[in-house]
């Protein structure tokens, strides 16, 4: 994160926390509990705040748990902050969360292809024509980002000619679909 905010001059530092679960073997009232007593504790080591760090919601986490963070930081040391709000990205709406924030990662993946492939000099290095239109992409994984990014490709004239088992209309492919030759590869499956 640091160097994503300080590639665009964003004046914010970045790090990555996180809670190793499996939220499928917790009820909801666990993982609001488990969720809370996190936010507490980065507030109580200071690492939580509108003007220190602010966690988005990333693999597992969403709108839900962001909100859950936000509200307790409200509550606690963010009481006297007017800005309190802005302790977290990627809250629902009806909480002060923006529209487009569902799509944005994958938007940024295509605005970020987009202006690597509409640099001339790039293109000539690859000997490819500048521009996404007509390009060929394979896509891995169909998730938040996966999806978002497809769309974007797709209204941009790309071709997707790879992409998850069963998706409808599609044919199997004999092989590797990381050796398939394309102009675009997009690695949007999370780990397992």
């Amino acid at each position: 994160m640091t160097f994503k905010c300080a590639a665009v001059d964003v004046p914010y530092g970045g790090a990555k926390a996180g809670i190793k679960i499996d939220p499928r073997k917790y009820s909801l009232l666990e993982l609001e509990k488990i969720t809370r007593k996190f936010a507490l504790e980065l507030i109580k080591k200071g690492f939580l705040s509108p003007g220190v760090d602010v966690p988005a919601p990333d693999m597992g986490t969403g709108e839900r748990e962001m909100a859950w963070m936000m509200d307790t930081y409200s509550k606690t040391l963010g009481y006297q902050d007017m800005n309190s709000h802005g302790c977290v990205t990627g809250k629902p709406i009806n909480q002060g969360g923006i529209h487009g924030r569902g799509s944005a990662t994958g938007r940024g993946v295509f605005h970020a292809t987009e202006h690597f492939m509409d640099n001339e000099c790039y293109m000539e290095f690859l000997s490819m024509k500048p521009g996404i239109k007509d390009k060929t992409f394979i896509l891995q994984g169909y998730g938040n980002v996966g999806s978002h990014t497809h769309r974007y490709y797709h209204r941009a004239g790309a071709k997707c000619i790879g992409s998850i088992v069963g998706f409808p209309g599609a044919k199997k492919y004999d092989g590797d679909l990381f050796e398939h030759e394309c102009d675009i590869l997009v690695p949007a499956a999370k780990e397992k």
